[in-house]
């Protein structure tokens, strides 16, 4: 199944989206996405169905309950292209990029904005602006310490997450938080769907910028899977429900060109995940 938060008629609501993508059907009892993932039933999508062409499809979790949880460093092409621009504080060296266990940092929940919405460049802040299309994993059901091979009863679903960062401000201060945090560098969406819809084992995700295909992987050659990142975090921190788990960018940043290829004014983000969609944001 497929989820999404619309402005109806002044009001932000959630919907059941039908397979073909263009009705939404809003949910009775269900106003926040965040009541969807802590909910043990079906939902009653027994209210009204309208076009999604006549409203606003918004993130579709507007506002986390906690920061993101992001996985730095967890496609090894990418490592290797990150660690060779000079930005990477994780690796000493080439011989040194590829890690060895989850590097996690976050984002704080402000950073969300939905499809369509503008990143906003962050003019004598940042002029280093980059891309990084993710597959994120929700939670559905907390819990800490989770056993690895008990892992994936605990994930509700998947979204997608542009993983906006500024890099020279990456670089500067040699921690990832403020380079990733700013507001609007967390493009979310379109929608989020159910475990079912995402096939972790044949599924990938791509990323264009203004058409151009930039980044194209599969979720098979993630260096630590969504099982290993879980039982990583949850064997300290107690997850709770709701919470997004950001898995990593693969090879293709604009980092990782050379020269690189930084976003600027007008550019067009595109990322696709079979199951899930497109996500489509300008930088203005």
């Amino acid at each position: 199944m497929r989820f999404a938060t619309v402005e109806y008629k002044g009001k932000s609501v959630v919907g059941l989206v039908d397979k073909a993508g263009e009705n939404v059907t809003l949910l009775k009892g269900i106003t926040d996405m965040n009541d969807l993932f802590r909910s043990t039933g079906k939902p009653d999508a027994s209210g009204e169905t309208v076009a999604l062409s006549a409203v606003k499809l918004k993130a579709p979790i507007p506002l986390p309950l906690r920061n993101i949880m992001c996985v730095g460093k967890n496609y090894i092409e990418h490592a290797k292209e990150f660690t060779a621009s000079g930005f990477d504080s994780s690796a000493a060296s080439a011989a040194d990029a590829i890690p060895t266990a989850p590097i996690i940092f976050t984002k704080v929940p402000q950073s969300v904005i939905g499809p369509n919405e503008a990143i906003q460049y962050p003019t004598g802040v940042s002029d280093q602006l980059d891309y990084e299309a993710e597959l994120a994993v929700i939670i559905g059901k907390g819990g800490k310490g989770i056993p690895l091979d008990k892992t994936m009863d605990h994930v509700w679903g998947y979204t997608i997450v542009n993983d906006v960062t500024a890099r020279d401000i990456q670089g500067k201060h040699k921690q990832w938080f403020l380079g990733k945090s700013m507001d609007t560098f967390a493009p979310m969406g379109p929608f989020c769907v159910t475990a079912d819809e995402v096939d972790l084992k044949t599924g990938g995700i791509k990323c264009w910028v203004n058409g151009e295909l930039r980044q194209d992987a599969k979720f098979s050659d993630l260096i630590f899977d969504v099982p290993t990142l879980i039982a990583t975090i949850s064997a300290g921190i107690t997850l709770m429900p709701g919470d997004i788990i950001a898995t990593g960018t693969p090879v293709g940043v604009g980092i990782g060109f050379k020269p690189p290829k930084f976003l600027k004014k007008g550019d067009v983000v595109a990322m696709e995940v079979a199951g899930i969609g497109k996500l489509t944001n300008h930088v203005a």
